[in-house]
């Protein structure tokens, strides 16, 4: 959850002021959990690529970090029988989506 928070805040445009909507909603035999924000957004041609640890979308000097992160979410969900998974469009935020067994 930090890693997906964190990720909203950096990846904002300069002149935007953030807005992060976090939710979690039980079903049936998991719970939902979303963290949506009014970010940069993804492309959906790197919704895949964003999880493979390393991959940067964007050089070093426009956003800090290593490449970990996301992989590290998608570790940690499916280690514990979830999923996760991604909607955005560029340039008009995303949402981040993962399930674990309630």
């Amino acid at each position: 959850m930090f890693n997906l928070i964190s990720n909203a805040i950096k990846f904002i445009a300069k002149d935007v002021k953030p807005c992060i909507e976090i939710k979690g909603k039980k079903k049936e035999v998991t719970v939902l959990y979303s963290v949506k924000d009014n970010g940069i957004g993804i492309s959906p041609e790197d919704f895949e690529r964003i999880f493979v640890i390393f991959h940067r979308l964007h050089a070093r000097d426009a956003f800090s970090g290593t490449g970990i992160g996301l992989s590290l979410c998608k570790r940690i969900v499916e280690s514990h029988g979830g999923r996760i998974w991604i909607e955005s469009e560029s340039g008009r935020g995303a949402t981040f989506y993962f399930t674990l067994p309630a």
